[in-house]
């Protein structure tokens, strides 16, 4: 997975997500790659191809003849032009056109395409693609490529181009091929969902009267056919198009319709989603049942009925507990009708202003008669807490901004976004996906509020929300019982190069033993892993829904796959359970793994990072509850810690459980602990079979480490503070051993600067070649400056230094170890040597870094420190004013001057977080960004010739598919005409100010850390 950071694109997960195909478990793995920063494309405008439904198609075939003189092919055809376009200036504009090309005679060897524009002003800028393009006056000519030139009747080949107008851009009328005319351009139809409305609720069994609204330009409309996800529901062939769905059980559904033209063209709709609740009788819709009130604020709850009453019902809402600073200030009674019934109506709760300094709570009751009565529980954030202490309000007020729902961090279901914002390409290639990172950081959000007002409440809320959302259920990896430790999976080959995908397994490559799963389900009773997916989509945004269900959300899904050279701008979505459901006859397993066969499945892939994370912010709430003497009201939560904790060691193992020190395939499979590094690596993946009866599932590590993944203070309170140390047997001392070996990481990679270089890998090019001869290694493992991906450098952003040092930090303030200081000692003076604050606030912070040169040499040692690095430096390339990174950076700096007593460390904390509080907005900290790496929202998907599928919403995935004809939803997006606008050169690139859920919590968290140490 990975995450643009500000502006600088770090890769934060490799997928390792294994396939099964046949009759063995065969594990594939997605590197993750960055997404990727990148200056402008060389093209300042970029083909966008969008999908079309109809097509021209040619085709010129000899047919036999008894005659002497050679037979002519009859050339008939078809042509679709749909052009995008948009206004740059008063009277002037670009535009791109797609074109589909329909044989509809004999099958042809080549073809010659040619059109008029109607005005002079219509130009080729020249870009285009699937021909040769050419103007001469307003004639313009497409020739084909080698690879459509022959067309069989009934093919269509897409073709399509750049270009600019001025005056007006009206559509060509008349089209030919090889001098015989076409039909003529036909425009695809319009069509838009009227009912139901987005978000609108039934009641099981439902009747949902869905209906649209469907023209076409140039003909008429034959037919509107509705689905909901794939299935169709039913047809209408006359306006007004309609359908009745009934008998609808219940569940989350998303509706579309797609319009057919006279011509074949077709067009699908926006989705709509809608709920059907089950029938427990007339109830009370309240949502949501817990609300934030900020003091002296006030908050909405919205009600409704379930079902439409005979006769009007009155609902009132009153306090019956709790602090009476909370109150209904408006809606205390609201009236609903048997027609306005399903509208949801305010009621509001208000928090008064005092001058205490406790977040009370209080509970209220819906009510109404004939109807079982809701209770809403109202928390008030209150803005005296932390007394005068500066630090400690800023973090409330911030805290009070991520849990407003108007501001929009959180899905309706309570799970962090990834982003407020939608139109973000990063680690998640949609901004309302989510990350286990996410998640990790909510919990460190909950247990500093815990801290801050003694109500733990929040954190063990967060705690069960991450496991019912993002840790995978044991109905949802059904198939463990099958896992073999002694044959954990299959080998397949990683490559640089995308196009060498999908990977042949091969089964006479050996893999080592898997020594945790029986120690693990001798602990806990089952054969389920419990650790955190990488990503979720949380809105349901491509459509896989559960398991291939199409509607439930969130959904499990992934995207990496294919090497250190895939960028996000580069992957095909999937869901993380493939059932065949979508893609193409084997979902989308055939495009990353190759055997002879293929099995539906689920799999799953852990970022290490993430859940160490958790495990550290669990170590700061028991060590702040335990303060407060209510320990006991976290103890279930902090327990499921040091869980999570013990199934985190498959982080610490090859891909292929082998032994440190390999350069090739033949090298020795581990047989038990000689298989584990101990340090934190990329991710563990594991995945198995959907049917029961098939008996098979896999497991994998990862050959890949980077310094930015460890956790010393994880590793320190797994196996040292009591409430956190995990119940397998060797558990304790694999995390006491690790410790030490991530401590000697950080030094063996820090450069003569103080710096913390890229890592090392057990697997050279993840095929286990045979590394560069004079590269060092660290306890067999080959020193690689950019481990894990390369597109960027993946340790080129300076976010990586402030996270993983800021970690170290945390383990010297807590433990006082000498090591970390150490290490700190040089860090943190470089850091600081670096960093600038300007006399009005402002501050400039690293950026992106350069490294060269290497550690000294081989480190083995069990015990020590490697020398230092004379010959490791790095230099700085830019610089930034990232919120996110500037708020780790500054805890680093503060837990590091807490501990040694380091005034201008502390001030220089200070300074960092006076500066971002400058940045404050409505809906918390952001700074402008400008985003010159969406010149990549067109770049080509690579797709092996001859495979086809769709995506959930019809987006076909062939050999000519982009980043953005596989999501096509982004041109809905209301950043899309500013995107748009960049990519055809006709605007700047775009400049937006994003809200990433996990730098709003980097700051928040500094805060009131700030506030604590430094009172």
């Amino acid at each position: 997975m990975r995450v643009l950071r500000g502006r600088h694109s770090v890769d934060i997960r490799g997928q390792a997500p294994t396939l099964r195909f046949g009759s063995a478990p065969t594990p594939f793995r997605s590197h993750g790659d960055p997404v990727t920063h990148r200056p402008p494309a060389l093209l300042t405008r970029l083909s966008r191809r969008l999908s079309v439904a109809a097509a021209l198609v040619l085709v010129a075939s000899a047919t036999a003849a008894v005659t002497a003189a050679p037979a002519q092919a009859a050339v008939a055809c078809d042509v679709t032009y749909n052009a995008n376009s948009w206004t740059s200036s008063p009277g002037q504009g670009g535009f791109t056109a797609n074109i589909s090309l329909k044989n509809t005679g004999d099958p042809i060897t080549s073809w010659t395409l040619a059109f008029d524009f109607p005005t002079s002003g219509q130009k080729y800028t020249p870009s285009g693609w699937g021909a040769n393009w050419s103007q001469s006056g307003t004639r313009v000519t497409a020739t084909n490529m080698p690879w459509n030139g022959t067309l069989a009747t009934g093919a269509t080949t897409s073709i399509g181009f750049n270009g600019t107008w001025t005056g007006s851009n009206p559509n060509p009328t008349s089209f030919s091929v090889n001098g015989t005319s076409c039909g003529g351009a036909n425009t695809p139809p319009s069509v838009s969902l009227t009912s139901p409305t987005a978000g609108q609720t039934f009641t099981a069994p439902a009747t949902v009267a869905i209906a649209a609204n469907a023209s076409d330009s140039d003909g008429s409309v034959s037919k509107v056919d509705f689905y909901q996800g794939s299935t169709l529901l039913g047809s209408d062939t006359s306006a007004p198009y309609s359908y009745s769905w009934t008998g609808v059980a219940a569940g989350s559904y998303s509706i579309t319709a797609r319009a057919t033209d006279n011509g074949g063209a077709t067009t699908t709709s926006a989705p709509v989603g809608i709920t059907v609740s089950q029938n427990t009788g007339p109830s009370l819709v309240v949502s949501p049942a817990s609300v934030s009130v900020p003091e002296g604020g006030d908050a909405n709850v919205t009600v409704k009925l379930s079902q439409a009453p005979s006769s009007n019902v009155t609902v009132t809402t009153a306090r019956t507990s709790g602090d009476s600073d909370l109150s209904v200030s408006a809606g205390a009674s609201r009236t609903f009708t048997p027609s306005n019934w399903n509208t949801a109506q305010n009621v509001t709760l208000s928090a008064a202003q005092d001058s205490d300094t406790t977040s009370g709570t209080a509970v209220f009751r819906v009510s109404a008669t004939g109807y079982t009565a809701v209770n809403v529980t109202a928390t008030e954030a209150d803005d005296d807490v932390g007394g005068d202490n500066e630090y400690v309000q800023r973090f409330v007020e911030l805290y009070n901004e991520i849990h407003d729902p108007a501001n929009g961090y959180f899905s309706p279901e309570g799970v962090p976004y990834h982003s407020i914002e939608t139109f973000m390409v990063e680690a998640p290639d949609h901004g309302h996906e989510t990350t286990s990172e996410a998640y990790s950081y909510y919990l460190w959000l909950e247990a500093v509020y815990g801290q801050v007002t003694g109500d733990w409440s929040k954190f063990n809320d967060a705690w069960a929300s991450m496991e019912k959302y993002i840790i995978p259920s044991s109905a949802d990896q059904p198939t463990n019982s099958f896992y073999t430790p002694s044959k954990p999976a299959t080998y397949a080959p990683e490559s640089n190069d995308i196009s060498d995908y999908p990977s042949q397994l091969d089964t006479g490559v050996s893999v080592g033993q898997d020594p945790l799963a029986n120690e693990l389900k001798s602990a806990y009773g089952t054969g389920d892993i419990y650790g955190m997916h990488w990503l979720l989509d949380v809105d349901n945004t491509y459509g896989f829904g559960h398991c291939g269900d199409g509607t439930t959300r969130p959904a499990y899904i992934n995207t990496y796959q294919r090497g250190p050279e895939e960028s996000v701008f580069e992957t095909i979505p999937q869901p993380s359970c493939d059932t065949f459901a979508f893609g193409g006859p084997n979902g989308y397993l055939d495009l990353f793994t190759k055997d002879a066969s293929y099995a539906k499945q689920w799999k799953y892939t852990n970022a290490p990072d993430a859940d160490a994370r958790a495990v550290q912010a669990a170590y700061w709430a028991q060590t702040w509850a335990k303060a407060q003497g209510k320990e006991s009201q976290i103890s279930a939560s902090v327990g499921k810690a040091a869980k999570m904790g013990d199934y985190l060691r498959y982080a610490m193992y090859d891909k292929y459980f082998k032994k440190p020190g390999c350069t090739s395939t033949s090298c020795a499979a581990g047989t038990g602990k000689d298989a584990s590094n101990y340090l934190l690596s990329w991710y563990y993946a594991w995945g198995g079979a959907t049917d029961s009866s098939a008996g098979w599932a896999w497991r994998i590590g990862s050959s890949h480490n980077h310094s930015g993944y460890q956790n010393p203070l994880a590793a320190w309170a797994l196996s040292n503070v009591t409430e956190l140390k995990p119940k397998s047997s060797s558990a304790v001392t694999d995390w006491s051993t690790s410790l030490t070996r991530q401590l000697q990481f950080y030094g063996w990679l820090q450069s003569a600067e103080g710096a913390i270089a890229g890592g090392a890998t057990n697997s050279w090019e993840g095929h286990y070649a045979t590394p560069p001869s004079g590269l060092p290694k660290f306890h067999g493992l080959t020193y690689d400056w950019q481990p894990v991906y390369h597109d960027p450098p993946s340790n080129q952003w300076f976010g990586f230094q402030a996270w993983t040092m800021e970690r170290v930090a945390e383990l010297y303030y807590a433990s006082g170890n000498a090591d970390a200081k150490a290490l700190l000692d040089k860090w943190v003076g470089w850091a600081m040597d670096n960093t600038t604050i300007n006399a009005d606030g402002s501050y400039q912070i690293p950026s992106t870094l350069r490294w060269t040169g290497q550690p000294v040499g081989d480190f083995s040692a069990n015990s020590g420190m490697p020398p230092a690095n004379p010959g490791l430096h790095v230099t700085i390339a830019d610089y930034t004013n990232d919120v996110g990174v500037a708020g780790a950076y500054a805890k680093a700096l503060m837990y590091y001057a807490a501990k040694a007593n380091d005034t201008d460390a502390r001030d220089m904390a200070k300074a960092l977080l006076d500066g971002v509080w400058q940045h404050r907005d409505a809906e918390g900290v952001s700074v402008p960004e400008t985003k010159t790496d969406y010149s990549r929202i067109d770049d080509p998907v690579y797709v092996p010739d001859g495979w086809t599928g769709e995506m959930p919403n019809g987006d076909p995935i062939n050999s000519d598919s982009t980043f953005i004809s596989i999501r096509s939803f982004y041109e809905d997006d209301p950043a899309w005409p500013e995107v748009s606008a960049y990519l055809n050169g006709t605007g700047p690139a775009p400049v937006f100010n994003y809200h990433r859920f996990w730098a709003q919590v980097d700051v928040a968290v500094a805060l009131a850390e700030y506030g604590r140490l430094f009172p």
